[in-house]
């Protein structure tokens, strides 16, 4: 049994993590850190937990864990890690951009693996400290990743991609109210968001000769959960030799279904189960 306990279980991606973990055979919730809830009951915030747990939010960090989850805004995991000395003996998984890119996965004596089972799966399996992958990051590499293994992404990769609002989190914001996504679509970050960096970092850890850009387009949906990328490139893979290839690259991935990949010359489809949050 692997104990585990959450640095930030307020956020949306802390209920999702408290949620996986409640009901996980081999894990146990050991405590669910909040500054603003302590003392709080999980299910006061995270709602659909009602009848599920009577664990109560603690602003008290505990050691005693065998892997800490740290759910926190970006730039909060670095400042937590530096501030709070861990004992090697706890391993980190950080769900935040802090650590993702080669140049900043290090802090201390711990050095965070980019954790896409996709791509690093025997090192993760090792790993003391994972930098876990962003949203969109995750949903555009596994249409990639294929093509960039095989040497072939030759030329630049046009994506346009939707998501869902929980994917800003839970602070307010003008783009995040009710009245202005309902029925409504709107790009975002165009050309510079910020996943670009590690997307790339993995595309040519594959495929060092890539020069082409990865030209993102991202949008927000109308939706709370879930994201819909469409990839395209040029490639002159016939339909069934680009379908094997794919389905080869993802033979052992447990986590990619493979059954409702589409895939013409021109657009790849890949679901994963289940979707990073």
């Amino acid at each position: 049994m692997v104990r585990v306990g959450i640095i930030g279980g307020a956020g949306y991606t802390g209920g999702e993590a408290i949620r996986i973990l409640l009901n996980h055979p081999e894990a146990e919730l050991v405590f669910v850190h909040s500054n603003s809830n302590a003392g709080n009951r999980l299910c006061d915030v995270h709602v659909d937990l009602l009848g599920e747990t009577d664990m109560r939010f603690t602003g008290e960090l505990r050691t005693d864990v065998d892997a800490l989850l740290l759910c926190v805004g970006h730039g909060d995991a670095r400042k937590f890690l530096e501030a709070t000395p861990l004992p090697d003996s706890v391993r980190v998984i950080d769900l935040s951009q802090d650590f993702r890119l080669s140049a900043s996965s290090s802090i201390g004596g711990r050095r965070f693996v980019y954790g896409l089972p996709e791509m690093n799966r025997e090192r993760i399996r090792s790993a003391r400290n994972i930098a876990n992958p962003g949203c969109f990051a995750t949903c555009l590499q596994l249409g990639m990743l294929p093509l960039a293994a095989a040497g072939l992404l030759r030329s630049d990769v046009h994506v346009t991609a939707l998501t869902g609002s929980t994917g800003a989190g839970q602070k307010l914001a003008p783009t995040s109210h009710f009245s202005q996504r309902v029925n409504n679509l709107s790009v975002y970050k165009a050309f510079t968001h910020q996943h670009l960096n590690e997307i790339g970092e993995s595309v040519r850890s594959l495929m060092p000769s890539f020069s082409g850009e990865i030209d993102f387009v991202p949008y927000r949906g109308d939706f709370a959960r879930g994201i819909i990328a469409s990839i395209y490139t040029d490639c002159d893979l016939s339909e069934e030799r680009a379908r094997k290839l794919y389905e080869d690259y993802y033979a052992d991935a447990a986590l990619t279904d493979r059954k409702s990949t589409r895939l013409n010359s021109s657009h790849t489809d890949i679901s994963r189960m289940p979707s990073s949050a």
